[in-house]
């Protein structure tokens, strides 16, 4: 489901309706207001024995009756600032989102509810998704969420490792750009507690910043997909993949290394594809028990 486009939808329907009520039907309603107190007047005229109070009350009801939108009015022209600063806040501002895999495990797990920064990439056209204002590009080790550009419409999320012109390598669970291995540290096991499973778990710097990947035992598995945004441009060997990354395209990793279907699979991101750069965990939902032991930022 195409959230942007509803959005959009509403907004233009709110937005019609707001103005066709401000600069028409808001006139009409004070020119029947005038009218129906009028009458209110003329006929009270011989109630001389009624308290002023009891009449002000009485001919104040008729008034906001007459002022009062229509119901259908209601329920667009009125939701109009509302929706508006929900697309603004949402388009161009912070989007939410709900991890629903474990790719990127240890540094966001299933459940968690994220927040992106949709404008540090560049700010983008609503729904078509287009550049119209350059900011900043994705740098190694952002955590970015994009449109999978083998099915559009679904959005992942993965760590930048590669930026355009960048040799990425990664043969038996090993990185290296463009021909520097990746430095690591080990760190304690990671378990997984919902699979009693316990991972192998490193540190692993890329520029400046440091972030944690997890490692399943074994020799792990690599193979093109039958859907690859650029075939040409990775070659496959055993337990190996060597690509080199087009212009305007960024090759992305899960965290969780032995469980990420990611660029090393089905090739690249488009920078058309991007859609911000996440940063905030903001609550997290276990089943629908909502927890805030994990919120706060992350690398």
């Amino acid at each position: 489901m195409n959230f942007a486009l509803i959005l959009f939808i509403l907004l233009v329907i709110s937005f019609v309706a707001w103005l066709i009520d401000v600069g028409w039907l808001v006139r009409r309603r004070r020119a029947a207001a005038e009218r129906a107190v009028a009458d209110f007047d003329r006929k009270n005229q011989a109630r001389t024995g009624a308290a002023a109070e009891v009449l002000a009350a009485e001919r104040s009801v008729v008034r906001e009756s007459a002022l009062r939108r229509p119901w259908y009015m209601e329920y667009t022209a009125s939701f109009f600032p509302v929706i508006l600063a929900v697309f603004v806040l949402r388009s161009f501002l912070f989007e939410p989102f709900r991890i629903p895999s474990g790719s990127m495990i240890p540094t966001l797990e299933i459940g968690d509810l994220i927040l992106v920064n949709k404008y540090q990439y560049g700010i983008r056209l609503p729904v078509i998704n287009k550049k119209v204002i350059e900011v900043g590009s994705p740098q190694r080790g952002d955590v970015m969420v994009f449109r999978f550009p083998i099915i559009p419409q679904q959005d992942y999320i993965k760590r930048v490792v590669g930026i355009p012109g960048d040799r990425i390598e990664y043969a038996d669970k090993r990185l290296s750009i463009n021909g520097a291995a990746v430095p690591m540290q080990p760190l304690a096991p990671y378990v997984d507690e919902s699979r009693l499973q316990s991972y192998s778990q490193f540190s692993e710097t890329l520029g400046q910043r440091s972030h944690r990947v997890i490692l399943a035992d074994g020799p792990g598995f690599l193979m093109r997909a039958m859907q690859h945004t650029h075939p040409d441009a990775c070659r496959y060997g055993p337990n190996s993949v060597s690509c080199t990354v087009p212009p305007g395209h960024y090759f992305v990793m899960g965290d969780n290394r032995d469980n990420s279907e990611d660029s090393r699979f089905w090739g690249f991101v488009p920078d058309e594809n991007i859609v911000g750069r996440a940063f905030l965990v903001w609550l997290t939902l276990k089943g629908w028990v909502p927890s805030f032991q994990r919120v706060g930022r992350f690398d």
